[in-house]
């Protein structure tokens, strides 16, 4: 296949990208707008294949979305082009709208008139993957229950809210038209590569220069935590394999508290990076208790049975697992840390506001 993968220079995006060059055939055409969250640097493994070409283009361009469906071909869409940190949706909610909403919309016009174009084999073949978030879903009432394909839609944050407009315009696009989409909501995610705003990396980064671990009131919310290069396994095999109108849900099986989860990074900074800042005893000093964010969800928990049982998906990382890949790949890479941290990707050209 050709895959064209919108936000492909993002965290999962990139992960993706790099699967998919590294564990296929396929050839992968990267559509990314590049935002302060996109960053090529993530994608320099596979940059220099013959079977990768990059494309500067925001979403909500029609004529520049047109004009790459029609000189790449693609013979399926993976859609991860979103914006996704909720504080910054809370703070500020329009790119949420225009980027999550409108630029689905825009996706889904352009993408369905390229399919209709298309000869029999090739339009029958042809997937539009839509890759989401369970919070749409809210949160859940008590500890056993699990988000399933059929839970009902009620997000709490602008973030939330946007994603759940863009799974509904994806769906109507499915039943009106007959555009062959499928959906993927996903638990949390983390990995290398993520960007630092996200909990991981900022209380691996903060706990190494001795900043404060900030932690939302008492640390109780809990999330159901997937390893990055499981999900792009998982990615894959949706869209190589998923029925089209059909939603999977992907999770880690890896349900812990945030303050949990502080915890853990803490333990493994203390057996991998001994050696402290002068005056710091142990990492764990530096959590700090803040007020909650509005709205914050209380608990989230993904049910991937459906995934496990029709496509053969399982992840292959714990969490203790992929937590120490994780911290160890940050202790390697300082160097983008503090790139992406100070913006010097983004005065290089790799991004822009």
């Amino acid at each position: 296949m050709k895959i064209l993968v919108t936000g492909g220079a993002g965290f999962i995006g990139s992960a993706v990208i790099r699967h998919i060059i590294k564990n296929t055939r396929d050839e992968v055409v990267n559509l990314d707008k590049l935002t302060y969250a996109g960053n090529l640097e993530s994608l320099a493994e596979v940059s220099d294949s013959s079977r990768y070409a990059f494309e500067q283009v925001d979403i909500c361009n029609r004529t520049e979305v047109d004009r790459v469906l029609r000189e790449h071909q693609p013979d399926a869409i993976m859609h991860l082009a979103a914006e996704s940190h909720v504080d910054r949706s809370i703070d500020g909610p329009a790119d949420f709208i225009e980027t999550n909403i409108v630029g689905t919309y825009t996706m889904l016009e352009a993408v369905r008139q390229y399919w209709q174009a298309l000869e029999a084999e090739r339009s029958q073949n042809f997937r539009f993957h839509h890759i989401s978030t369970d919070e749409v879903y809210g949160d859940l009432d008590g500890p056993e229950n699990l988000f399933t394909e059929q839970t009902p839609y009620a997000p709490s944050s602008p973030y939330s809210a946007s994603k759940a407009s863009s799974d509904h315009l994806v769906r109507a696009w499915h039943r009106t038209y007959g555009l062959p989409v499928l959906v993927t909501n996903c638990s949390n995610n983390y990995g290398p590569y993520h960007f630092p705003e996200k909990l991981i990396p900022l209380i691996i980064l903060n706990a190494l220069e001795g900043k404060s671990l900030p932690v939302y009131g008492k640390g109780e919310q809990v999330r159901d935590w997937l390893f990055v290069e499981d999900h792009a396994r998982a990615l894959y095999q949706v869209v190589s394999k998923g029925t089209p109108g059909e939603t999977y849900n992907i999770g880690g099986h890896n349900e812990l508290q945030n303050i949990q989860v502080v915890n853990k990074i803490c333990d493994l900074l203390e057996e991998l990076v001994p050696d402290k800042l002068p005056g710091l005893d142990h990492y764990q000093d530096l959590i700090t208790h803040v007020a909650d964010r509005p709205g914050h969800d209380l608990r989230y928990a993904i049910d991937a049975s459906k995934i496990e049982r029709e496509l053969g998906w399982i992840p292959m990382e714990t969490f203790e697992s992929g937590l120490r890949k994780t911290v160890e790949w940050y202790l390697e890479n300082r160097n983008w840390c503090k790139k992406v941290r100070d913006g010097r990707y983004e005065r290089k050209g790799l991004a822009q506001n």
